[in-house]
């Protein structure tokens, strides 16, 4: 039996990219404060904006702009492989960090290009 959706937090690509969301905030607080305006900063924004991006698609009720904004979302999470690649060539996470994390973001957006193909496959029914 589905479970019902009755909240963008009830989406299991939202579940997913919440979880790497609290990962990713709580890794910033060992990074060194000089990059507090910098990395720190890039990283917190971006791990953000994707679910804020699911979150605000579901609330448009359309399933064109709900896709629009889920594309969106996965952009930032590129955007967020790319920070944690920096992230460890500065030597802020070591290796074994690095691929966890690149682990559970390629998850993510395995996830998110599902929801985005359902998405899309809704708006082509009748």
């Amino acid at each position: 039996m589905k479970e019902e959706i009755k909240s963008f937090e009830d989406l299991e690509c939202f579940k997913q990219c919440k979880a790497l969301r609290q990962k990713v905030s709580k890794l910033l607080k060992t990074f060194p404060t000089a990059e507090q305006y910098r990395l720190t900063d890039q990283l917190l924004r971006c791990s953000r904006s994707i679910t804020n991006n699911i979150a605000e698609g579901y609330g448009r009720f359309h399933f064109k702009e709900n896709a629009q904004f889920c594309r969106h979302a996965r952009g930032s999470l590129f955007e967020l492989l790319d920070h944690i690649q920096i992230a460890f060539e500065e030597s802020y996470i070591d290796k074994n960090e690095l691929k966890v994390l690149e682990s559970e973001t390629n998850n993510c957006i395995k996830i998110l290009i599902g929801f985005i193909k359902y998405l899309t496959s809704q708006t082509t029914q009748k």
